[in-house]
């Protein structure tokens, strides 16, 4: 299994893998993210719950899962409705254990809100990062009960996350400006159309479990066919179905629309992968969306390891 040094490392030195951690104390995250966040800074094992191609969306905790989470010392969740359905758990866990919902330190007037329900922020934050750095920065508190120099590790960490974010704006500010809309299966890309100065659209809402009616495809058609964009993007934790019915509708009034890749939203790579940290999924995701949408960006990513260990 690979492990992450921190982003600059890589860029000095390699991918490498690093040695195995300790075994204790027990922390579980609900997601993929959060669980290599904590990874970093503290330099123990956290298990991620909510793995590749999963959707925390509608993920219902299992047996396992609460067994998982009632051993734990540290319980790390998303939070901002993310993980809906373990709301009522995390209350109950709370009571017993320690439980950050880590996303939730963020200020309200940062937080974009769901179309759908505007009383409601919109909780796929990790794709902007100033803002995730902001998430990684208030969980240290919580962090430093349990590892040592997760103060230390924090600040390289955030300096990894600014690496790769100027590497994002770098590569996607080369897309042409009438092609700079980003067409995805559900809406989890606004904080990074924000971030890089893309227009998003979701054929879903930002939930999955939305439903994308006939009325809003046809609109996506109509879009996508005004401004003659090239690709739309399918999503690993997403069913292409209603990406299929864009590319159809937009070839019969005579512009041919292709996927452009699949990318990393609710869920990253697989484990022991490069696409399976942040970095990776930021790389994979900026590197993808620029290729396809006419910019320039190299073939494999940042470092040059994109789709080589996956």
């Amino acid at each position: 299994m690979l492990a992450r040094r921190s982003f600059l490392g890589l860029m000095a030195g390699g991918f490498l893998p690093s040695a195995p951690f300790a075994a204790t104390p027990s922390i579980v995250a609900t997601t993929g993210m959060i669980a290599d966040a904590a990874r970093e800074m503290t330099g123990l094992p956290v298990t991620a719950l909510i793995g590749p191609g999963m959707d925390p969306h509608g993920h219902r905790p299992t047996r396992s899962d609460i067994l998982t989470l009632s051993r734990a010392d540290l319980v790390l969740w998303h939070g901002l409705n993310l993980e809906a359905q373990f709301a009522t758990l995390m209350a109950g866990l709370s009571q017993k254990t320690t439980v950050l919902a880590v996303a939730e330190a963020l200020p309200a007037d940062l937080l974009l809100s769901d179309p759908d329900y505007p009383d409601r922020p919109d909780p796929h934050v990790w794709f902007d990062p100033v803002l995730w750095s902001q998430v990684t920065q208030a969980m240290e508190p919580t962090l430093a009960d349990f590892a040592p120099d997760v103060a230390a590790k924090g600040v390289a960490y955030r300096e990894s996350v600014g690496a790769i974010g100027f590497y994002a704006k770098k590569v996607l500010d080369t897309i042409p400006a009438e092609s700079r809309l980003l067409v995805t299966a559900h809406d989890a890309f606004s904080y990074f159309g924000r971030a890089f100065g893309l227009e998003v659209a979701g054929v879903q809402g930002i939930s999955t479990d939305s439903e994308a009616g006939l009325s809003r495809i046809a609109a996506l058609v109509d879009l996508l066919v005004n401004r003659r964009v090239p690709a739309v993007f399918v999503e690993s934790s997403v069913s292409d179905r209603a990406l299929r019915a864009l590319i159809e509708g937009a070839a019969a009034k005579g512009h041919a629309v292709r996927i452009g890749g699949e990318l990393f939203s609710d869920a990253m790579g697989p484990e022991g992968s490069y696409e399976g940290t942040w970095f990776g999924m930021m790389d994979h995701n900026a590197t993808t969306i620029a290729r396809a949408l006419g910019g320039n960006a190299p073939e494999r990513g940042a470092l040059g390891v994109l789709g080589m260990n996956g």
